[in-house]
């Protein structure tokens, strides 16, 4: 009997070679060729053999763009977050995808989503990774432990097992807790190979789109916070969530990288909490509950998140550099934008900051991406260089140039109004160099009086305008920086 070939698959970037090596020759990895057994060759066309076994096909129908479409139907999970993320609530017959760090809180976001299905629908819930009686532990700790013949769970990792109940169940929607922990017996390889997630994923699609079921992944994240897999697994689907949020922080954030039946980029914030997860509806009071108005090294961030308008704090602290090569720490945003800020400020506006110490964090574990916030760092910086606090009724927003202009943003209107929710009178904003676009604040239109920010160095005059000095020039405050600077060093 011949031998039966086999071939190796990457299980980071799906590359397959004949030949099992250390290093990956499509990406680069190391250690990551498994050997699998190839799928069956196709027939050749035009073979007698293909003639045989091919279908006649069934012309396409076509359809013009302007014809009327009606709404996907939406089925609601009272979480009102995760409702928003999705686009207003769970498609039938959709697939989800939802990654995120261990321990954040994945399997209670959904198991509460099953809960809630209770009266409404029937879901079942299957876990590669936890037995029965620690659902129930968990259901009974949030408090939703009767719902009832409505919500099922079970232990399994078999795809055919799951496949054959799911025929005689009938759910409307059946949660997979993880995919990486199933595996097909069609396959050699173990779970969580490239081909099993590919052909596990695959399958579960089909039979919930066949039947209308929403279908609900969880993913494993690597360390660089991907989900883990092979990048297909991503375009499978119709949806991709990110589970986000520091464990020692009670605040998570449900983000959007991808949805076919809504916004991306749309952020749904919850509360962790002894009774599970709590959607937050007005997450911008929740981020700015505790400032501290007075102190310095903070401004209040008016960006956006999706089609939501968040405030947040931002926070900065300049302190003495005791190192030949300055510490720079930051959370919750890009460090080389940071880098480029502080480039900017040293040479458009000669305030020295690079020797120092800088340490910039986002409060409330929010990330933020935009560049929008570059102003805000800006005031940040400025505030905590100088000890001068930023007055408590203002927001900031606006991006930087490298020439030190500010360069106006998107939705300035939305931005505008959130702050005047929230109690705040004044902004500094970009000035207004065109017509204005859609969706942008006019001036008359402005719900809170706009300062405009022309360049970095109108940023600096605000700052002695608010302390009440006349002089635009930091010399003074400029040489006792670098007496203490030296002072430090000769220590």
């Amino acid at each position: 009997m011949a031998r039966q070939a086999t071939q190796y698959v990457c299980q980071e970037c799906g590359g397959v070679t004949s030949k099992w090596a250390g290093k990956c020759p499509s990406c680069g990895a190391w250690n990551t060729l498994v050997e699998e057994a190839p799928a069956p060759a196709a027939v050749p066309m035009g073979t007698a053999a293909a003639r045989r076994g091919r279908r006649r096909g069934t012309p396409i129908r076509f359809s013009a763009l302007d014809e009327a479409a009606k709404p996907p139907p939406r089925r609601r999970t009272g979480l009102s977050e995760f409702d928003r993320v999705c686009g207003g609530g769970l498609v039938p017959g959709s697939a989800v995808l939802i990654g995120g760090d261990p321990g954040i809180g994945k399997s209670t976001l959904l198991l509460q989503v099953a809960a809630s299905q209770a009266g409404k629908g029937r879901c079942l819930y299957l876990s590669g990774e936890e037995a029965v009686d620690q659902l129930r532990l968990r259901a009974q700790r949030l408090g939703v432990a009767g719902s009832g013949q409505d919500v099922l769970a079970a232990s399994a990792t078999s795809l055919d097992d799951i496949l054959a109940s799911r025929e005689s169940e009938a759910p409307d929607i059946l949660i997979i807790d993880s995919i990486q922990t199933l595996y097909t017996d069609a396959l050699e390889s173990a779970p969580g190979s490239v081909a099993q997630v590919r052909a596990c994923a695959d399958a579960l699609i089909r039979a919930a789109k066949a039947r209308g079921t929403v279908l609900l992944l969880v993913g494993h994240v690597t360390k660089e916070g991907a989900i883990a897999g092979p990048r297909v697994l991503e375009h499978m689907v119709d949806t991709v969530l990110y589970f986000e949020g520091d464990r020692g922080n009670q605040f998570r954030l449900l983000r959007a990288v991808k949805n076919r039946f809504g916004a991306t980029d749309e952020v749904g914030v919850f509360e962790m909490t002894d009774g599970g997860l709590r959607p937050v509806d007005n997450p911008s009071e929740i981020f700015l509950a505790e400032r501290d108005a007075a102190a310095t090294g903070t401004a209040v961030f008016a960006g956006i998140e999706g089609t939501r308008p968040i405030l947040v704090e931002v926070q900065a602290l300049v302190a003495p550099s005791p190192l030949g090569t300055p510490r720079r720490a930051v959370v919750g945003w890009d460090s080389a934008r940071l880098a480029m800020i502080i480039a900017v400020l040293e040479t458009r506006c000669g305030l020295i900051v690079g020797p120092n110490d800088i340490y910039l964090s986002v409060a409330g574990g929010m990330r933020i991406s935009e560049p929008a916030a570059d102003l805000a760092v800006a005031c940040a910086l400025v505030s905590a260089h100088h000890g001068r606090p930023m007055p408590a009724d203002v927001v900031v927003f606006g991006e930087i140039g490298l020439s030190g202009s500010v360069r106006g943003v998107s939705q300035s209107l939305l931005r505008l109004k959130e702050a005047g929710k929230l109690g705040f009178k004044r902004a500094l904003t970009p000035a207004m160099r065109t017509r204005p676009a859609k969706g942008t604040a006019k001036r008359d239109e402005a719900p809170i009086e706009r300062i405009d920010i022309d360049s970095l160095a109108d940023l600096l005059g605000f700052f002695e305008r608010s302390a009440g000095e006349v002089s635009h020039l930091f010399g003074q405050e400029r040489r006792q920086q670098e007496r203490r600077q030296a002072e430090v060093r000769s220590r």
